[in-house]
């Protein structure tokens, strides 16, 4: 359900206990830093020009260097922890045993000068074997300890890897909300719609991260895109046409936006204020379309992330590998080997497609009639790197430790 603040104009979303989220969040990991150090005025003036224009989710993270702490002092001086929701992230990859969980918790409070956190996500989690992992550590019980004590209010995870591993997360813990990331490019790659859809089926939240894939789908828009979208009647520009095609589907509860200057963050206010649900006509889909299609002009795979070749016998994740694959000519080498690394190397068990043997299992259910084993010695070959294959090794030897 959708409504409209009193004392402003910004819309807002409900989660599954009732309270209103603001459909635009705040993303905290790209604070304005000067020198080393997070720029506290600057992002105090942002953060409270949010704040009086009704943005109420605050994202955050363990991880990302100083912005727990630039949070909590912004709140301090400003007394105004009773009008936001922090949302932040447990490292799990840090967890080695329970007192880990309590550790790591308690440091995020002393850092956001809280008591209690109102949406609290399990960091990046990669799959169904992590979870199995934590579990073993008693993070069930602990969870339940903090909800129950009121220091933790929601639950949630945070994702990037395929549709098919996410599916199979939802199902694994009642969750009060998810957080992915979701684009019009990445409509059938990561969660992907499909995982948006079933996530709201199941009654929850779901959180969006990267709605302008970092900015590339601004900054790096092919000069063709560009000009599709600066002709059109509508005068929208590209974050503009990113942003309201995510605010058009019911599913999507709220979209974070890492906005570092109060140009960024009016301009998104001014859009949040005047958007819809299904207001997207046939003509506005079709540029969409379009610009994706210049977008993707340069693809190595005509992959649309289907998914009908998976699961894999040897866990090779195969649309993700396309995708990254893709990623790496749609946009550049270094964006598409940095999302091969997180979708295939950062899990229990890795999915990289030097893993093929080439069974042939998949190309037998590929739609699009794909030579994928062919094409997946291609991209491993591009995509594995000595730089992967090190950071790859230093991941797993990190996992054992």
């Amino acid at each position: 359900m959708e409504s409209e603040g009193k004392s402003s104009q910004m819309k807002y979303r409900n989660d599954r206990k009732g309270n209103n989220i603001s459909i635009l969040g705040y993303g905290c990991m790209r604070f304005t830093r000067k020198g080393s150090s997070i720029d506290l005025d600057k992002a105090e003036k942002e953060i409270m020009a949010a704040i009086d224009s009704g943005i109420n989710y605050y994202d955050t993270a363990y991880v990302y260097p100083g912005s727990e702490t630039a949070l909590g002092e912004i709140i301090k001086r400003n007394n105004c922890r009773d009008k936001i929701f922090i949302a932040t992230k447990l490292p799990h990859f840090m967890v080695k045993a329970k007192k880990d969980l309590e550790k790591y918790f308690n440091e995020q409070l002393k850092r956001l000068q809280t008591d209690y956190v109102d949406y609290y996500l399990i960091h990046m989690l990669t799959d169904v074997q992590t979870w199995n992992r934590l579990v073993g550590f008693g993070l069930m019980e602990w969870l339940k300890e903090k909800v129950d004590k009121g220091q933790i209010r929601n639950i949630g995870f945070s994702y990037h890897g395929n549709t098919e591993t996410f599916l199979q997360l939802l199902e694994v813990y009642d969750w009060d909300f998810c957080q992915i990331q979701y684009n019009y490019l990445d409509e059938h790659s990561q969660a992907g719609k499909r995982g948006l859809q079933a996530a709201s089926k199941k009654g929850i939240p779901v959180i969006i991260m990267e709605p302008l894939r970092g900015g590339r789908l601004v900054n790096l828009l092919p000069e063709k895109a560009k000009n599709i979208i600066k002709e059109n009647s509508r005068k929208r520009t590209p974050a503009e046409w990113s942003f309201r095609w995510l605010w058009n589907q019911p599913e999507v509860t709220c979209v974070l936006s890492g906005m570092n200057s109060l140009e960024m963050l009016r301009e998104n206010i001014e859009v949040a204020k005047n958007v819809d649900i299904d207001e997207f006509t046939k003509e506005d889909f079709e540029l969409i379309e379009q610009v994706k299609k210049e977008i993707n002009s340069n693809i190595k795979v005509g992959c649309t992330g289907c998914g009908y070749c998976m699961p894999c016998p040897k866990g090779v994740d195969i649309p993700g590998t396309f995708h990254s694959y893709n990623l790496m000519y749609s946009e550049n080498k270094k964006s598409g080997r940095h999302n091969y690394l997180m979708c295939t190397a950062i899990r229990k068990n890795p999915s990289s497609a030097s893993q093929c043997v080439e069974c042939g299992k998949c190309e037998q259910h590929c739609p699009q009639h794909i030579e994928i084993r062919k094409e997946l010695k291609k991209a491993s070959k591009e995509l594995e790197t000595p730089v992967y294959k090190i950071a790859k090794t230093a991941i797993k030897l990190f996992k054992r430790l």
